[in-house]
C-alpha cells in the first residue's frame, strides 16, 4: 500500500502541464433535495442548492437521470427515456400561478420522515394534486404550451398516450395490454386517443410544467457558473414508452418478451453477475435507419443537461446478452455493439466536449481505443482502490488528467460507511494511506488527497461532503426495496460546507 499520495499542486503551482481545466461537482438526486412535500422538486431548495454549489466553487451538479420512476423506484428503470418526472415539480410554483392551493396541498402531502422519500404515498396522493392543477389551469390554447408539444411531439405524443393507457388498464405493463393497442395497430392507436384524449392532456401537461421548471432552474444556475451534468442511462426499462413504441428496435418476441436481456457478467463483487432485466437494442436495424431513436433521444439529453455522462459505456463497443430464461448472468455472452457508429452520433448532436464515459467494469482495450478516440473522458472510484494492490489504477496517485474522479457513486457506500466496514487491517492500511489516525476523519482526508490528483473533474456524492454515514447511501445495486430513498434535511448544506469546499478549489486551483 502506498502512503499519502505526493500533490499534483505544490506552493499554488501545477506539477504538471494542464491541458484541461481543472474542476470540482457534487452528486445530489433531485428527490434528494429537502422540501415539505415528500421529495425533492425544483423549487426553492434547487435554487438554494445551486447557490450552495457556488458558494462552494463548484462547477456542477450532477443528478441522476430525471424521467418519471416505475416499479422499484429505479431512475435507470424509466417509463420513459424522454420525459421529466412529475413528483420532481413544485407545487409551491404551481400554487404561486393559481393552479393549487396552500390547504390542498397540504392535505395531499406528507413529509414524514423527513430524510425519505415515500414513493408509495407519492404514487397514491401526487398525481391527484396534479389533476387538480390540471383541471384549474388548461394551457391547450397558450402559445408557449403549443410551442412545446410541437417541439417534443417525436416522443410526447407516444408517452402521454402510454400513460394514459397504463391508468387505462390498472397500471399493467403494456404487454399484458389487449393486442390491438399492444401491438399499436393504427385504428386501435387512433380509437384509444379519443377515448383517452382527457388523460393523455394531463400528461402532456405535466411535461409542460416540468420542462417550464427545469429550464428556469437551468438557467438560473447557469447564471451562477454551475453547469447541470446529466446521467444518460444505455438502456431503456422494458415497461416504457420507449419499447412500447418501438418494438421494432428491441429484441422482443411475439409476445412483446424479450429475448434477450441486458447485465453484466459474474466478476469480484458478484459470483452470478447482474440481471438487470432491460431489453436489448437491434443494433442492425437501428443502424439501417441511422439511428433516428438514438438521435432524438440525444437532442433531448443535449437540451436538458450542460453535460451527459454515458452510463455503461462499455456497453456500445461490446453488450453482455442474458437469455432472457435464465435467472441470472452466469449464462450469457458478449456481442458486439454499434462503437464508434454511435458515438459519432454522440458528438454530432450533444459534442464531444460535453460527454463523459462511465467505463466501469469490463474495460477491454476495445473500449480504451474508442474512448480515447472521442476524447471523452474517463471514470475512476476510490472505493475500488483498495483491494490491497498498489497499482490499482482507482487509486489517485495513478490518476490520468483526462478523467472525472469519484468517492464512490451512487452504488456505492458512502465514505464513512466504506471505510467502516472494513476489516480492521484493511482499515490501518487506508488510514495509513490517508495519513490519519481514525475513520472519521477519512472523508475529508478523501476529498483533498482527490482535489489535489491530476483528474481533470473531482465528484463527491452530497453525504460525503458532510460526511454521513452508510444509513445515508442511495442505493445497494441487486437489492429491491428502500434504495433511491435518502433526502437531505433542511439547513444540512451549511456556509460551513461550502467555505471548506471552496478552500480546496482554491488551494487545488480547480
Amino acid at each position: 500500500m502506498h502512503i499519502f499520495p505526493k500533490p499534483a499542486i505544490q506552493d499554488g503551482t501545477l506539477c504538471f502541464p494542464a491541458k484541461y481545466p481543472r474542476e470540482a461537482g457534487v452528486l445530489l438526486a433531485v428527490s434528494s433535495l429537502p422540501s415539505p412535500y415528500g421529495i425533492g422538486t425544483l423549487g426553492e431548495a434547487a435554487y438554494a442548492f445551486v447557490d450552495f454549489l457556488h458558494d462552494a466553487g463548484q462547477a456542477y451538479w450532477q443528478v441522476l437521470p430525471v424521467g418519471p420512476t416505475s416499479f422499484g423506484d429505479s431512475p435507470y428503470q424509466s417509463f420513459s427515456s424522454f420525459a421529466g418526472n412529475p413528483y420532481l415539480i413544485d407545487l409551491d410554483f404551481l400554487r404561486e400561478q393559481g393552479l393549487l392551493t396552500l390547504e390542498e396541498i397540504q392535505e395531499d402531502t406528507q413529509n414524514d420522515p423527513p430524510d425519505r422519500v415515500d414513493y408509495a404515498f407519492l404514487f397514491a396522493h401526487r398525481l391527484r394534486l396534479l389533476e387538480k392543477a390540471f383541471a384549474r389551469g388548461r394551457s391547450e390554447e397558450e402559445p408557449a404550451y403549443r410551442a412545446f408539444c410541437a417541439e417534443n411531439a417525436g416522443w410526447l405524443e407516444d408517452y402521454s398516450l402510454y400513460m394514459a393507457l397504463k391508468v387505462h388498464f390498472a397500471y399493467r405493463p403494456w404487454w399484458e395490454w389487449e393486442e390491438d393497442i399492444r401491438l399499436r395497430r393504427p385504428l386501435a392507436v387512433r380509437q384509444y386517443r379519443r377515448l383517452l384524449l382527457e388523460g393523455v392532456e394531463f400528461w402532456k401537461f405535466c411535461q409542460y410544467h416540468f420542462s417550464v421548471q427545469w429550464e428556469a432552474l437551468r438557467r438560473y444556475a447557469s447564471r451562477k457558473g454551475v453547469r447541470i451534468l446529466g446521467d444518460l442511462p444505455l438502456y431503456a426499462a422494458l415497461d416504457s414508452a420507449d419499447v412500447w413504441a418501438s418494438q421494432s428496435q428491441f429484441q422482443l418476441g411475439r409476445d412483446g418478451l424479450p429475448t434477450a436481456v441486458a447485465g453484466v457478467p459474474p466478476d469480484a463483487f458478484s459470483e452470478t453477475g447482474q440481471r438487470w432485466g432491460n431489453p436489448l437494442y437491434r443494433w442492425d436495424r437501428m443502424e439501417k435507419d441511422g439511428f433516428s431513436w438514438w438521435k432524438c433521444r440525444l437532442k433531448a439529453a443535449a437540451r436538458q443537461y450542460d453535460w451527459v455522462r454515458l452510463d455503461h459505456f462499455i456497453g456500445i463497443v461490446q453488450y453482455f446478452s442474458i437469455p432472457a430464461g435464465e435467472e441470472t448472468a452466469v449464462h450469457g455472452e458478449w456481442k458486439p455493439g454499434p462503437g464508434g457508429k454511435l458515438t459519432a452520433l454522440v458528438n454530432h448532436v450533444v459534442g464531444a466536449g460535453r460527454v463523459i464515459a462511465e467505463d466501469l467494469g469490463a474495460l477491454t482495450p476495445e473500449v480504451i481505443r474508442l474512448r480515447e478516440k472521442m476524447g471523452y473522458p474517463g471514470m475512476k472510484v476510490l472505493q475500488f482502490g483498495f483491494d490491497g494492490n498498489p497499482d490499482n489504477g482507482h487509486l489517485p496517485d495513478h490518476y490520468k488528467e483526462n478523467t472525472v474522479a469519484y468517492g464512490g457513486t451512487h452504488d456505492n457506500d458512502t465514505l464513512l460507511g466504506f471505510f467502516g466496514a472494513l476489516e480492521p487491517g484493511r482499515q490501518q492500511e487506508v488510514l495509513k494511506y490517508f495519513g490519519v489516525s481514525s475513520p472519521q476523519e477519512l472523508p475529508d482526508a478523501v476529498i483533498e488527497t482527490v482535489y489535489a490528483s491530476r483528474a481533470r473533474m473531482v465528484i463527491f456524492q452530497a453525504q460525503d461532503i458532510l460526511g454521513l454515514s452508510g444509513e445515508a447511501r442511495m442505493n445497494l445495486p441487486s437489492t429491491l426495496g428502500g434504495n433511491w430513498q435518502w433526502r437531505l434535511l433542511p439547513g444540512q448544506t451549511t456556509q460551513e460546507a461550502a467555505q471548506k469546499l471552496r478552500r480546496l478549489t482554491r488551494r487545488y486551483l480547480r
